[in-house]
């Protein structure tokens, strides 16, 4: 099966070049037909797994359709299931600035949107710059739920990397477009994992700044995430170890996207030594006379999470 397409591969790139001619009475290539004859043996490569000779014939129709610049993404792809991901992600973002170009930018932001897929599992911080480029292309053409969606995966991509300071930008970004489509809930999310970033910045003023200019949003002060953060507040700047405990273990912060929760668990009080305090009313059984103060100070063991 695989030699039958390799071989119908090579007549159609023979009937390709025939059309490519010149001659005395024709005057002009045919670079449509040529164009056609290639991406029908750029498929019968793909079928038969020869993705380097698929990847040259993707690009050679792309060379004489110019039109066509999904072949040039079509090419990535090709490297891709080669497992050369850099290539493929090369061929893809020439495809996005074709298709900007040709005026169609929703097929760039998406196929942005797909490179910064195939390359997340191998380089964070290139899937970051094509999630960003690819929210910046739909912002610009006024679809900011398109765009807030990438740039919460971009967010959560630069927790991933220790990268909090850009985090806290991009989530601040994040909560102005999910203010301006109204969906206030999502704010209230995104500053709940503001908080934590800016906590783990170990800049407490713009912690709770963020809960400070959130009670403008309309029921924020009466939802569980503005009770969650001033409790997780006031701990952190008591320095109550038990209290930030409870709040980063709640339900409501544990079960938000992995990257936050991992923030939320592994929060430290400043000068805790990551102790956390007994409950005031201790489990009974414990050895008869052991002073209570020594029980207090026992080490809770991987600190706070």
């Amino acid at each position: 099966m695989a030699a039958q397409k390799i071989n119908e591969a090579h007549e159609h790139i023979a009937k390709a070049e025939k059309c490519l001619k010149t001659s005395l009475t024709k005057w002009k290539p045919d670079y449509d037909s040529a164009a056609s004859e290639y991406a029908k043996a750029a498929v019968c490569f793909k079928n038969a797994k020869q993705y380097e000779q698929a990847k040259d014939a993707y690009l050679k129709e792309a060379e004489y359709h110019t039109e066509n610049k999904t072949a040039i993404e079509q090419a990535g792809m090709m490297m891709k299931e080669q497992k050369k991901m850099p290539e493929a992600i090369q061929y893809i973002e020439k495809a996005c600035m074709m298709y900007m170009e040709n005026g169609t930018p929703d097929t760039a932001a998406m196929a942005l949107d797909r490179a910064g897929k195939l390359i997340e599992p191998i380089n964070l911080e290139k899937a970051v710059d094509l999630y960003q480029k690819a929210a910046g292309v739909f912002e610009n053409e006024d679809r900011l739920r398109q765009a807030v969606e990438l740039l919460g995966k971009a967010s959560r991509l630069l927790v991933r990397l220790k990268r909090l300071d850009e985090a806290a930008v991009a989530l601040q970004k994040e909560k102005n477009m999910y203010k301006e489509i109204e969906n206030f809930p999502m704010c209230f999310k995104k500053t709940t994992a503001q908080v934590l970033i800016h906590l783990h910045r170990g800049d407490y003023v713009a912690a709770d700044k963020c809960v400070r200019e959130s009670y403008s949003l309309p029921g924020y002060s009466r939802s569980e995430d503005c009770v969650a953060m001033e409790t997780l507040l006031q701990g952190y700047d008591e320095q109550d170890e038990d209290q930030v405990y409870r709040v980063c273990n709640s339900p409501l912060l544990k079960y938000m996207d992995n990257d936050y929760a991992k923030l939320a668990i592994s929060l430290r009080v400043p000068g805790g030594g990551g102790k956390k305090k007994k409950a005031a009313a201790a489990p009974q059984g414990g050895a008869s006379g052991a002073p209570a103060a020594a029980e207090e100070e026992d080490d809770y063991e991987g600190g706070l999470c």
